[in-house]
C-alpha cells in the first residue's frame, strides 16, 4: 500500500495544499485542528485586512472561493474591493471549503515527527498514541508557536505572557470585554495593534498605543485612491506587489539580508483603510524612539520607553498587550525530531526552501509563512495558497510519485 503524505496543520496553507495533493490522487492524512488561528487567536469583531480577492484558499477546481461559499450560505457576495470580511465569515468559508475538499480532516495533534533511514519515510508518532510512516511531510502550521515577544517586554514575563500577566501577547485575546472599564497599552503599529486597540476601546477600555518611529501609525489608502495606470493585485496597485504576488520564483536566489528585510517591510506596519474612522478619536498615540523595558508596578503594568528626544518616560495601564507579529523560528516547531532540525539547512531561524517549496531534507516540504524567507512576503498571506499550493504537489508528486 503506498504510503500517505502527511500535512501538519490544517488552516488556509495545509487545507490548499491537501486539496492539490487529493486531486492528483495522491494518499493524504491531514492533522490538526481546523482554522484554530482564525478561529481562536483572533479577536471576536475582527475584519481581515486582506479584500475578498485575497481572502480565498487556492482549490484545484473551480468553485470554492470566497465569494461561492458565500453563494452557497446564502449571505451578501464579499467581491469588491470595498467589502470588508468578517473573520467569522472567512472561518466559516475555511470550514466549507475542508468539507468539500478535505474530508477526513484527523482532528489530532502531531507529537513528533522523526526521519527515518534515506528512502524509507518519516515516522510520526499522534497524540492518539498511533504510530505511522509516511512518505512525505509538509508543514503548514501557519503562526502556531511562533508569536514574537521582544525581549524587552519579555523580561516582565519570566513565566510566560498571558492575559493574567503584565503583559500578554495579541494573538490570546479572543474576548477584548475584559479590559472594560481598565487602562489598557498595545505595543505595535501594525493591523493586529491598531485593531486590537480599536476593538478594546470599543469595549469600553481606555487605551494607548505605543509604536516606534515618528509616523508610525498610518493607514493604507482606500481603494478608490489607488493609482489607476498600475497592474492590480491583490495588495493594491503597484509593480512590485504584482511581481512578488504572481511571480516569486526568483525570489529565493536573492542575498540572504535582501529577502529577510523584504519580508518584514513589503506590506509591513498599516492599519486598514477602513480601520481609520474608528481609530482617530478614540485611541491615544505615544510614537517614541523605543521601548526599554516592561515591569510589574502594584498590580499594573509599567512601560518604559525612550522619547524622540533621548528621555526615558514611564507610562502605567492595568495591562500590556504586545501586537508585535510573528517569528518564523525552528526550534518552536518542537514536533520535529532534534535530529531532523539539526539536519535543516536554515537562514536566521527559517527552513532554506528550493524549487518546490522543499527544504534541504528530501521529503519534507514547508508552506505557509515559513516559506516567506524563500518564496517572499505573499506567503503571510492567503492569497499565496495560489503560488504555493500547485507548485507544491506538483513537485511533491513528481518526486515521490
Amino acid at each position: 500500500m503506498l504510503q500517505p503524505v502527511a500535512i501538519v496543520g490544517a488552516g488556509p496553507f495545509g487545507l490548499s495544499t491537501a486539496a492539490h495533493l487529493r486531486a492528483r490522487g495522491i494518499p493524504v492524512r491531514v492533522f490538526g485542528e481546523p482554522m484554530v488561528s482564525w478561529r481562536d487567536h483572533m479577536p471576536a469583531g475582527m475584519l481581515l485586512k486582506s479584500t475578498p480577492a485575497a481572502s480565498s484558499l487556492d482549490a484545484p477546481q473551480p468553485g470554492h472561493t470566497l465569494a461561492d461559499y458565500c453563494a452557497a450560505a446564502g449571505i451578501p457576495r464579499l467581491v469588491t474591493d470595498e467589502d470588508i470580511v468578517p473573520v467569522e465569515t472567512f472561518v466559516a468559508y475555511g470550514d466549507w471549503f475542508r468539507k468539500r475538499l478535505v474530508p477526513g480532516l484527523e482532528q489530532v495533534r502531531v507529537v513528533s515527527v522523526d526521519h527515518r533511514t534515506p528512502g524509507a519515510g518519516f515516522e510520526l508518532k499522534l497524540d492518539s498514541g498511533e504510530l505511522f510512516t509516511a512518505r512525505a511531510v509538509v508543514v503548514a502550521t501557519g503562526l502556531s508557536g511562533l508569536a514574537h515577544l521582544p525581549p524587552e517586554l519579555a523580561a516582565a514575563v519570566p513565566d510566560g505572557p498571558g492575559p493574567a500577566a503584565p503583559v500578554s501577547h495579541s494573538s490570546q485575546h479572543h474576548d477584548l470585554s475584559r479590559y472594560a472599564g481598565r487602562e489598557l497599552i498595545v505595543v505595535g503599529a501594525g493591523q493586529s495593534a491598531l485593531e486590537t486597540a480599536v476593538l478594546a476601546a470599543e469595549a469600553g477600555a481606555d487605551v494607548r498605543v505605543v509604536a516606534r518611529g515618528r509616523g508610525s501609525v498610518a493607514f493604507g489608502a482606500p481603494p478608490w485612491r489607488q493609482p489607476g495606470l498600475r497592474p492590480r493585485s491583490p495588495f493594491g496597485r503597484a509593480w512590485s506587489l504584482y511581481a512578488l504576488t504572481y511571480y516569486p520564483h526568483p525570489y529565493r536566489r536573492l542575498p540572504a539580508g535582501l529577502r529577510h528585510h523584504l519580508v518584514r517591510r513589503v506590506l509591513g506596519p498599516l492599519g486598514a483603510w477602513w480601520l481609520r474612522e474608528r481609530f482617530e478619536g478614540r485611541v491615544r498615540v505615544s510614537e517614541v524612539a523605543g521601548v526599554e523595558r516592561a515591569e510589574p508596578d502594584g498590580g499594573r503594568t509599567a512601560l518604559t520607553v525612550r522619547t524622540h528626544e533621548g528621555r526615558p518616560e514611564r507610562l502605567t495601564a492595568d495591562h500590556v498587550v504586545a501586537a508585535t507579529g510573528y517569528r518564523v523560528d525552528l526550534a518552536a516547531m518542537d514536533f520535529l525530531g532534534p535530529e531532523l532540525r539539526t539536519r535543516l539547512e536554515v537562514s536566521r531561524g527559517t527552513p532554506r526552501l528550493g524549487a518546490g517549496f522543499r527544504s534541504s531534507v528530501p521529503g519534507l516540504y514547508f508552506t505557509g509563512l515559513p516559506a516567506a524567507s524563500s518564496y517572499g512576503p505573499v506567503m503571510r498571506f492567503v492569497c499565496g495558497t495560489e503560488f504555493a499550493s500547485p507548485r507544491l504537489a506538483d513537485h511533491l508528486a513528481a518526486a515521490h510519485g
